[in-house]
């Protein structure tokens, strides 16, 4: 008898609703960070995390990763000849960035620094785009081969290695802000920073997945078709890399932030934008710069042969018309 009425009474405790619970609302955050937004929503009963909070672990990231930062890690590691002691971020940074630079054949490369300051797209102004002699005497000076991390402690192999891990930065930095979320028990948020975005979770009331729209660049000849990709997910991470974002012109040619290792020029290729879906936003936002750089033929073969990555493509044809693909996966993504 007591074993019956204990029973109850835990039925009772397990399907009525407690009178005082607080329902479930949206929460959003918005604020400045890394020279861009970042916007974030949550659903909880109350405000478990605040802005101030969203940003200190955005001013410890920035003091360890940014290079606009002149008292950051990296830039002392920049300055230095031999390198630095780093912390925990910068760590996470660096392992990621090899394990990327190894998967792409040295494609993806944070040591291009001294490239992305040499045409202009660092802390430093030009007057002038760099010679082809000066760019011979940078790629002595690139190769994420002359890193190595041991313990604490990043080492340079030539005093002029220097990083710039803007290609990973934000997606590493999204990652953290989704982890902090988890610690606190809130499993229901949509983080974005700079358009790089991962969520997890559903939209409450309506238990409906989150719709994530794919950035499109600024083109009198897209087609609306290319202009409406829309997904709904409910979990996982989405990035873009496009060379319409940062770039200027010169001598008739677009130069863009995006430069390849191999030959320490912009990108010259029919690539528009690169927008990859994977579990985390680290490892999106590292390959779709690397594809960006592959060109559409590779990067889609590249992506197609593994199974942690699904990307979409924006692209010129020859004639000039802008046109779209995806890989397979995507495509479930677009149309589940």
């Amino acid at each position: 008898m007591r074993l019956v009425f204990a029973f109850i009474i835990l039925s009772a405790f397990l399907f009525f609703k407690p009178i005082d619970e607080k329902p479930v609302k949206e929460i959003i955050i918005n604020g400045l960070a890394q020279g861009t937004t970042y916007h974030i929503i949550y659903f909880a009963a109350d405000s478990i995390i605040r802005k101030a909070q969203i940003d200190s672990v955005l001013d410890k990231i920035d003091s360890s990763l940014s290079i606009y930062k002149p008292y950051s890690l990296i830039s002392r590691f920049n300055q230095s000849n031999e390198g630095i002691t780093v912390d925990q971020h910068f760590i996470n940074v660096i392992n990621s960035s090899l394990t990327t630079y190894k998967a792409t054949g040295g494609l993806f490369d944070i040591t291009v620094e001294p490239l992305v300051e040499a045409w202009g797209f660092a802390t430093k102004h030009i007057t002038e785009i760099p010679t082809a002699t000066k760019i011979d005497s940078l790629l002595k000076c690139i190769g994420s081969n002359n890193l190595s991390l041991k313990k604490n402690f990043l080492h340079k192999s030539k005093p002029c290695i220097k990083i710039d891990v803007n290609g990973i930065a934000q997606g590493y930095t999204v990652d953290v802000l989704a982890n902090f979320f988890e610690l606190q028990g809130i499993h229901n948020y949509l983080v974005e920073l700079g358009g790089e975005i991962r969520l997890k979770g559903k939209k409450i009331p309506g238990n409906e997945k989150m719709k994530v729209g794919i950035e499109s660049p600024p083109d009198d000849d897209m087609d609306d078709e290319i202009m409406q990709q829309v997904l709904k997910l409910d979990s996982g991470a989405i990035t873009t890399s496009g060379n319409y974002r940062k770039y200027y012109e010169s001598n008739g040619k677009k130069i863009s932030h995006l430069i390849d290792p191999r030959t320490g020029y912009s990108i010259q290729n029919e690539m528009i934008s690169a927008t990859v879906y994977a579990k985390d936003a680290t490892t999106a936002d590292a390959f779709d710069n690397a594809l960006m750089v592959m060109g559409l033929d590779s990067a889609m073969h590249f992506v197609e042969k593994r199974k942690d990555l699904a990307a979409y493509f924006i692209y010129k044809r020859k004639d000039g018309t802008v046109a779209d693909t995806a890989t397979t996966k995507f495509y479930r993504l677009m149309h589940p």
